[in-house]
């Protein structure tokens, strides 16, 4: 069964760290690009960060520049978010996702382009 797990979500103070993990069964990351997404209550789920499947190229939502970082380790089949001075508007369910991206540098942080979703871990942040 192919399938994302994500972990590491919880309640966070303001200006508070969290680091998400992204794990892969069933199927190697190597070959694809990665994103991380996330949905408020009431809101549209938006875009993140993703990271080619080389590593070597990363794209960011303006919001998140600055704070938010995201790596991946092959060997370990998984892709972490670092996120760092996070807010209470940072509150959120994070999704990661993917889609075969072999011969592309680039990554997108297009919703509609991927392929693979977890099932989301809820991020709180709050005093």
């Amino acid at each position: 069964q192919l399938q994302l797990v994500e972990s590491g979500g919880g309640l966070v103070q303001p200006g508070g760290s969290l680091r998400l993990s992204c794990a892969a069964s069933g199927f190697t990351l190597d070959y694809y690009a990665i994103g991380w997404f996330r949905q408020a209550p009431g809101k549209e789920r938006e875009g993140v960060l993703c990271i080619s499947s080389s590593g070597r190229n990363i794209y960011f939502a303006d919001f998140v520049k600055g704070r938010f970082t995201i790596s991946r380790d092959n060997a370990k089949n998984t892709v972490y978010l670092q996120m760092n001075s996070l807010k209470p508007g940072d509150k959120a369910v994070y999704y990661c996702a993917a889609y075969p991206s072999r011969t592309q540098p680039l990554c997108v942080l297009r919703a509609d382009r991927y392929d693979k979703w977890g099932q989301g871990t809820q991020v709180t942040v709050s005093s």
